[in-house]
């Protein structure tokens, strides 16, 4: 949404986009109990943690979020994998780039053994582990994940090197349940599941995200109602359907977003209810 659409709404950024900044972001109760734990004990401590929940609950943003709390920390070596879908060998590419150590794909073992050796000297200079967040980690293959288990601790299983936020939807919990991963499993210390959210909690997230953006009044009360009756519990739809209607009133020049317009835009179609009759 260029300037001179956000201007006529008094915005300073579109609210309904995925790149609102993380400041906009509505931060829930259980998402800040999360965030606690993780900076206050695990950096320190190590280990595995898990967000889980179904497309749309907020998977993405808790990381979001979590990665801008963890940036702002003194000696956290923050990385992000963003192929989960790799084979192991790229997997060790990826792990070598992000934590600047400088790997030959032939020499698994010797990748192995440079990795630990980033992550233990950074945990004996400042006793923060490093710490690696993982988006879509159902894509993950068993392999890979075993092999992170492997490498993320030393000392027979007694000194975690890293700390590893995986997020992911169902999937990856069933994955979780087979017999070569329960020894990963086991060890997640932290779990935060993003579940449907309920109308007044779509509601509260609508209203902060309108007041940090800059226009709080954008909508109407009746409209706000609406919308959340009508996201099915899910924080992307929530956000498709008020772009779309924000859409259609910065085309319009209306001074505000109601639910006239919300039927205007959703309504179907007149033939959509009719069956046209058949040719002989």
């Amino acid at each position: 949404m260029n300037q001179k659409l956000l201007a006529l709404y008094g915005l300073k950024w579109n609210p309904f986009t995925p790149e609102v900044p993380v400041e906009a972001l509505h931060v829930s109760a259980r998402l800040e109990s999360f965030c606690w734990r993780i900076e206050h004990a695990q950096v320190r401590e190590g280990g595995f943690a898990l967000i889980h929940g179904e497309p749309g609950s907020g998977k993405s943003v808790a990381l979001r979020v979590l990665a801008q709390r963890l940036a702002r920390l003194p000696d956290v070596q923050l990385a992000t994998i963003s192929h989960p879908q790799s084979n192991l060998g790229d997997f060790y590419r990826e792990l070598g780039d992000v934590f600047a150590v400088p790997l030959r794909p032939h020499n698994r073992w010797g990748g192995f053994k440079a990795l630990r050796e980033r992550w233990l000297g950074h945990l004996e200079s400042c006793r923060r582990r490093p710490v690696l967040l993982i988006d879509e980690a159902q894509e993950m293959s068993v392999p890979v994940l075993s092999e992170l288990r492997l490498m993320a601790s030393a000392q027979f299983d007694s000194q975690p090197l890293l700390c590893v936020v995986l997020a992911g939807d169902a999937r990856l919990l069933e994955k979780l349940r087979r017999e070569e991963l329960i020894p990963l499993g086991s060890r997640i210390r932290t779990r935060l599941a993003t579940e449907a959210a309920t109308p007044e909690q779509l509601r509260d997230c609508l209203d902060f995200v309108l007041a940090a953006c800059g226009n709080a009044n954008l909508m109407t009360a009746p409209l706000k109602h609406t919308l959340c009756d009508h996201a099915a519990g899910n924080y992307r739809v929530l956000a498709t359907l008020a772009s779309e209607l924000l859409g259609a009133a910065a085309e319009r020049e209306l001074p505000q977003l109601d639910e006239q317009l919300y039927f205007q835009v959703f309504a179907k179609p007149a033939s959509m209810g009719k069956r046209s009759a058949p040719t002989r």
